[in-house]
């Protein structure tokens, strides 16, 4: 580039890394067990090359490794029935089952499910699912769906199709197995059509069901203005949906209940109403619900509006009969469901044979294990101690009394974020470490808890894939990533670095990206990229290259690789205020939003950095994120005016106050006012001296546009220029917004740069590539 411009070709290289287009750049990086049945065997998909795929079976017993099928057999038969050209290793489906003692195999092909003979290689299209919807909830036994109509439940049989009403006296906003609006997508789910499945939980033995009944009615309705309704000409559009602020006096209610499938009885389980909360206790990867194996028992947890105490209760599946088996209070917040939040389920486990439970606390300072007499609710033992964090429960083998379980921290000499697998007795003896690389670790246990497969990584080790016995001893490689076409795009390997927080004893870890084209007596900007939540972290712990597509492409990484390519350094880190640390250090948050996670922390570490890294410009410093970073970078520039220059800000909540009950409430704390009067972005505005872009969805029903207009409001009363960007009918996720994305690259070109971008570069949209 020159001393005025920025040429399309950095640009060009900038789009090449964005994390749609490096989905496929990395090979066998993500290796997947499909088990078969309760056996050891299992079959997993590799990359031959970005075009081509493998299907692999692996007998551990054995030890052999080999083709899961013939798979020039395979695509000749279908070609010839299809009249479609199949090459062997481009074959139309990525997923089968072996049926018939594993001598055929099922699968399908766009709607149409297929069984091939792996004898005769004689492939037949067959009748699956009887029709079921992706709207509705199938029984475990395939034998019944239930789904929602008119705020009401209907149970449909999938062998004669007829269909009967589980209840008839649902209405609007006091209807049964929905999300509360609060869930922060009920605009965009009703706009776009988005028919979901209802919310249910099906026991196990396919004979009951529990759903719950929604109270809204008296929650606060805010409104989104549509200016420019789609696929219509008129008048601008208002949408309305329940949300509850901040001290409010109605929030989302629920009553469970459980309807009988043989007796066709319903009944209401004796107790509540519990609070909602941010999405519904059935929804999936967030649930805090479950039923027992036996099917006898229905559990819950019900947490205080504050999140500062939770219950455990028990439901009887006959009589609805509920009692609380615990309760535990705190003085902050509670973090019990440490995998919820939309990232999966609770640290809680039933254990059917005992009737004992394994709970998940934080009440000795560090995320620990605790085993709990199901009968009494009576504690028998802790499972884990010592001045490390549990992570997650992977699996439970009650028959030899084994938990395993991924845990960060207890390796000493290593990045107490990276997650290693363990087992441990229920009693806490014969803790054993399974995995010893100094790695994140990704593991699937098999079913009869006898081996695991491994995938593990850091940010600057790309991954590999082993199988091991669950004893931890080897058993052999299965693959190992290749990162080379990544690496031919421009991808730097990030480097990890490790600071003090602005306590000056706490270690912080973090990455540094550097510049493409590095040279190594130029100084260079720097971008911190930023996320200023307290209920996860933002750095990525291992090897990230591809977006994962959730309502659009997300990148964990923020854009990082991509400004690299236009000449910043960037950094991530993660500062005091954020889990999977001590208890303690995820406090630095409680009733400090104002904090924006250890944003202090960032400030310093800049400062150590370029003593580190001398081709840190830290006058030339830059600052973006969207939601709780957009509020932590507007927070940063006008905070640290002396350290930011140039901040972005999407999505922010400037103001707790007017942003949902249930975060607040959580990590502030109950409303008062002198505690919620310092988080306000708002009052700061007088200290602005550098460039700051604030940008909003039109439709964002998560961040309400009234939090960005709020800033807007007390700059101009303020007398402070700045910049704004509104995006028609967008929601909250405008990180993916291929527009949001090159202006920023050229906001911070423009201010850190110094130069003039190209003129309105164009980005191809993942979303709609035509």
């Amino acid at each position: 580039m020159n001393s005025s411009s920025i040429e399309d070709k950095h640009y060009e290289c900038a789009e090449r890394l964005l994390v749609w287009n490096t989905l496929k750049d990395v090979l066998n990086g993500k290796i997947i067990p499909n088990w078969f049945g309760e056996s050891e065997c299992f079959w997993y998909q590799r990359d031959i090359n970005t075009c081509s795929k493998q299907f692999i079976v692996v007998d551990p017993i054995r030890k052999k490794r080999k083709e899961a099928f013939d798979h020039e057999k395979l695509a000749n038969a279908l070609s010839l029935l299809t009249g479609n050209p199949y090459t062997p290793y481009d074959l139309p489906f990525d997923s089968f089952s072996f049926i018939d003692n594993e001598h055929s195999i099922q699968f399908s092909i766009e709607e149409t499910s297929w069984v091939c003979d792996l004898h005769q290689y004689e492939c037949k299209r067959i009748k699956t699912n009887r029709g079921l919807s992706p709207y509705e909830s199938c029984s475990p036994d395939g034998d019944w769906s239930v789904f929602t109509k008119n705020n009401n439940l209907y149970l449909r049989s999938l062998n004669t199709a007829s269909v009967k009403a589980l209840t008839d006296d649902g209405e609007p906003y006091y209807d049964y197995g929905i999300q509360p609006d609060s869930s922060t997508s009920a605009v965009f789910d009703r706009l776009y059509q988005q028919r979901l499945p209802p919310l249910v939980l099906w026991s196990p033995n396919s004979k009951k069901v529990v759903s719950h009944r929604l109270d809204q009615r008296k929650v606060r309705t805010l409104h989104l203005i549509q200016s420019v309704p789609q696929n219509q000409a008129g008048e601008p559009e208002a949408h309305a949906y329940r949300y509850p602020l901040v001290g409010d006096k109605y929030v989302p209610l629920i009553e469970f209940f459980i309807f009988d499938i043989e007796s066709e009885s319903t009944i209401q389980v004796n107790f509540g109403p519990i609070i909602s909360g941010m999405m519904s206790p059935l929804t999936h990867n967030s649930q805090t619900a479950f039923w027992t194996d036996k099917s006898n028992n229905f559990l819950f947890l019900n947490f205080s509006r504050d999140y500062r105490m939770v219950q455990f209760i028990l439901v009887d599946a006959e009589t609805g009969k509920a009692r609380i088996l615990l309760e535990e209070k705190s003085n902050s917040f509670i973090f019990t469901d440490l995998y919820n939040l939309g990232f999966g389920g609770v640290n809680i486990r039933w254990i059917n044979k005992s009737n004992d439970f394994i709970w998940h606390s934080e009440r000795d300072g560090w995320s620990h294990l605790y085993l709990y007499d199901g009968n009494t609710g009576q504690l028998k033992n802790r499972i884990t101690l010592g001045e490390w964090g549990v992570r997650q429960i992977i699996s439970v083998d009650e028959e030899k009394e084994w938990l395993y379980f991924t845990a960060g921290g207890r390796e000493t000499g290593r990045d107490p974020y990276l997650q290693h697998l363990y087992r441990v007795r229920f009693d806490g003896t014969e803790l054993m470490l399974l995995t010893p690389e100094d790695a994140e670790h990704e593991v699937f246990i098999s079913p009869s808890y006898n081996y695991f497969v491994d995938t593990y990584s850091r940010v600057d080790l790309p991954p590999q894939t082993v199988l091991r016995k669950t004893d931890g001893s080897f058993v052999c490689h299965l693959e190992k990533a290749d990162v080379n076409q990544l690496l031919a795009k421009g991808y730097n390997i990030p480097e990890r670095f490790t600071v003090k927080a602005a306590d000056g004893v706490t270690d912080l870890y973090g990455i540094l990206i550097r510049p493409a084209n590095f040279t190594k007596h130029k100084k260079y900007p720097v971008l911190d990229s930023f996320y200023g939540g307290p209920q996860l972290i933002h750095t990525p712990k291992k090897f990230t290259w591809g977006g994962e597509f959730l309502v659009g492409p997300i990148d964990f990484t923020g854009g990082a690789q991509a400004f690299a390519q236009l000449g910043f350094a960037v950094m991530i880190m993660d500062g005091r205020g954020t889990p999977y640390r001590s208890k303690s250090f995820h406090d630095y948050s409680n009733g400090n939003l104002e904090r924006a996670a250890g944003l202090e922390d960032h400030v310093v570490a800049l400062k150590q950095l370029a003593q580190r890294f001398p081709f840190l410009d830290t006058h030339r410093v830059g600052i973006y994120g969207e939601s709780g970073g957009g509020y932590g970078s507007t927070r940063a520039i006008l905070s640290y005016p002396e350290t930011y220059k140039v901040a972005v800000a999407g999505c922010g909540n400037h103001d707790q106050r007017y942003y949902l009950a249930f975060w607040g409430e959580r990590f502030q704390g109950m409303f008062d006012p002198e505690l919620y009067k310092e988080q306000d972005n708002t009052l700061l505005v007088s200290q602005l001296k550098g460039k700051l872009l604030l940008v909003t969805g039109d439709m964002d029903d998560n961040v309400h546009p009234s939090l960005t207009i709020r800033m807007v409001h007390a700059l101009t009363k303020a007398n402070k220029d700045f910049d704004l960007m509104i995006l028609p009918n967008r929601h909250h996720g405008i990180s993916a917004d291929v527009y949001y994305i090159r202006r920023r690259w050229d906001y911070f070109v423009q201010h850190l740069l110094k130069v003039e971008p190209p003129k309105e570069y164009s980005i191809k949209d993942p979303m709609f590539p035509g």
